[in-house]
């Protein structure tokens, strides 16, 4: 059921993905915003939890969908299981705490109490406050209806009408592969979730991960100065010349990044002592992801709408939206399960310097994406249109040994490959309408919106 909340302007004229541009007032408008949680995050496979999060049964994790709270819990039998952090009864959360282990929820407020399956377990004072006559079956906490695991990763939906999350991801399975399915025991998050807040657009981040990697020498100048085996060239503003790279976009996701030998990326971020032991276990890595693909998929990375992960540093991230103006990030530290600790611990040394909320390369970011929002308080800020045409017109299809559309890694593809999902959705098309589009996409066909939709 629709919100009814309106949307000022014709969607179509605010976001035009063919011609690259969009208009800023996606970034701001209350209305809009109200719009998504409904249509985009109520109908997307969204990131729940990682397997190592919840190691045994009763393990649990509090994140959000949206701004919907909810509770992943790990089963008796061993699934995963997640339902609304939400009592029935007057709406308080049924568990306060972000994660740990339980046998039962109960909600702090009047006591209701509910099982690991969210199910109703126990009405205090249920005989004489209810005369014996609540029927528990019909209370329980909303469930989440879709799960889905891949190699570790449990995704969830509120939607019937998604696809399943193996079409969802299309070729975007290649990309997350190669860092979910490069090693025999899978990967491992770095206990505990790094959160801090940043005054910008969920968006901003969400496309950033995917798409761009334009803004890496100017932005991140003067970390690269510092790590740069040529710090001159970075300091005069002429780097140097990166090496081949390709950018990837489908279904709303994204990836790209620099080719470069993961060898070589491993001693120049971790040093000496991460390359040799990667070097003598690469074996592992070429068995399960080929000779190629670990030197080309390297960089930045976005599951639509808003789960990204860097494959040069190992940080994985949510951007929880929190209005149209705010995000709250969630972040962690990946590392190979397998790994011996003294490697483990170098991961997470290198990860915090790199990419924590004081990170090096993660502040330049947040200070890019805080001021962009300061900017569009304006009024006029708000009407001017974006330039998102990098790249327009040269696209590849499975092209440079990589599967689904790509272009030269300084390209904004992936970017309007996102905002063409968000219009898609936002739009109101059911998925079966989107999969008649992407399948036109794919056979060189014109995919206009339906006339009834552009006219909304």
């Amino acid at each position: 059921m629709s919100s009814g909340v309106a949307v000022p302007g014709g969607l179509q004229q605010l976001v035009e993905p063919d011609r690259g541009y969009v208009n800023p007032v996606i970034y701001t408008d209350p209305a809009i915003y109200q719009k998504e949680l409904e249509l985009v995050f109520g109908r997307s496979w969204l990131f729940l939890a990682h397997r190592s999060q919840l190691p045994r049964a009763g393990s649990f994790v509090q994140t959000y969908m949206g701004e919907d709270p909810v509770l992943v819990v790990r089963q008796r039998d061993g699934s995963v299981k997640a339902f609304l952090n939400q009592c029935r009864h007057r709406g308080m959360r049924i568990c306060r705490s972000d994660q740990g282990v339980s046998k039962t929820f109960t909600c702090s407020y009047h006591g209701w109490g509910y099982d690991l399956e969210g199910n109703l377990v126990h009405v205090p004072k249920e005989s004489r406050a209810y005369r014996d006559e609540i029927d528990k079956t019909r209370w329980g906490a909303l469930k989440v209806p879709r799960i889905a695991e891949h190699k570790g990763f449990y995704f969830g939906t509120w939607s019937d009408d998604v696809p399943e999350f193996e079409d969802y991801l299309g070729d975007m399975a290649y990309y997350f592969d190669a860092v979910a399915g490069a090693w025999d025991d899978g990967l491992e998050f770095v206990g505990g979730t790094a959160k801090w807040v940043i005054d910008t657009n969920w968006k901003f981040a969400s496309e950033q991960f995917a798409s761009d990697m334009y803004h890496v020498p100017i932005s991140h100048a003067s970390a690269m100065i510092a790590l740069s085996e040529d710090p001159r060239a970075w300091a005069a503003g002429d780097p140097p010349d990166e090496a081949p790279g390709r950018q990837f976009a489908g279904n709303g996701h994204g990836s790209g990044g620099f080719w470069r030998s993961h060898l070589e990326h491993a001693e120049f971020s971790f040093g000496p002592e991460y390359r040799d032991w990667l070097a003598a276990n690469q074996d592992e890595i070429h068995r399960n992801l080929g000779a190629d693909r670990p030197d080309k998929v390297l960089a930045h990375n976005t599951i639509f709408p808003n789960f990204s992960w860097l494959g040069l540093t190992p940080t994985m991230r949510v951007w929880h939206p929190r209005g149209p103006g705010q995000i709250e990030v969630w972040a962690w530290t990946y590392v190979p399960a397998g790994a011996p600790d003294r490697i483990k611990d170098l991961i997470r040394r290198v990860a915090q310097r790199q990419f924590s909320p004081a990170g090096v390369f993660e502040t330049d970011d947040g200070e890019n994406w805080t001021e962009i929002q300061l900017v569009l308080r304006g009024y006029k800020a708000r009407t001017t249109t974006f330039n998102v045409q990098m790249g327009l017109g040269y696209e590849e299809r499975d092209s440079h040994g990589l599967p689904g559309l790509s272009n030269d890694v300084y390209s904004e593809t992936a970017a309007r490959g996102f905002y063409q999902r968000w219009l898609e959705l936002m739009s109101g098309l059911t998925w079966a309408e989107i999969g008649e589009r992407e399948a036109a996409r794919r056979a060189g066909e014109p995919a206009a919106l339906p006339r009834e939709v552009q006219k909304a």
